[in-house]
């Protein structure tokens, strides 16, 4: 299997079409679970909990239209469902400290490091439409279907985190932007 979070776990030999879908399903959803909660190893546990319950209803899904879109609905809403006590022992920094001898690299780097700070700061529905929609390029419609609300919520929630983005001060005016 692609990702080690997955590999202590036996499946039987009759499981091997969900086998063939971790393998193929792991790495994206890993992704995608990282962007959502803003930290790896939150992510892993994210997308480790989502494969577990896919796993647990994998009979009754497998034949259906897309087991890719239940796997992200059943990750969205964990994700938005879960109340984890987190240690607030660190305070990161606001603002990086200048680097003198910037290559292009490192500001990729800190542009990256700029969104995912803005990401982090939006609430927990607008931070999943956003990811959703721009990272995993879903419709509106496919949003709305994995977050299980309206379409009109969807558009005003992508609305509403594009204009906090926008206006975020921890995002320079190029990144907001685009590069150029």
């Amino acid at each position: 299997m692609c990702c080690g979070f997955w590999s202590g776990i036996s499946l039987k030999e009759s499981d091997a079409e969900f086998d063939e879908f971790v393998a193929a399903m792991s790495l994206p959803l890993l992704k995608t679970a990282r962007l959502l909660t803003g930290d790896w190893h939150l992510g892993e546990d994210l997308a480790q909990v989502t494969l577990v319950k896919v796993y647990r209803h994998w009979a009754r899904i497998e034949h259906r239209d897309s087991p890719v879109d239940y796997a992200r609905k059943v990750m969205v809403n964990t994700y938005l469902t879960w109340r984890r006590r987190r240690w607030r022992g660190e305070v990161p920094a606001p603002v990086l400290p200048e680097v003198r001898d910037r290559s292009d690299v490192a500001e990729a780097v800190a542009a990256v490091d700029e969104l995912q700070r803005a990401l982090l700061a939006l609430p927990r529905r607008q931070r999943a439409v956003v990811v959703l929609r721009f990272y995993e390029d879903l419709t509106v419609a496919q949003t709305a279907a994995a977050l299980d609300c309206p379409e009109g919520t969807v558009t005003s929630l992508t609305a509403r985190a594009l204009t906090r983005l926008r206006s975020s001060s921890m995002l320079r005016p190029e990144t907001v932007e685009g590069r150029k």
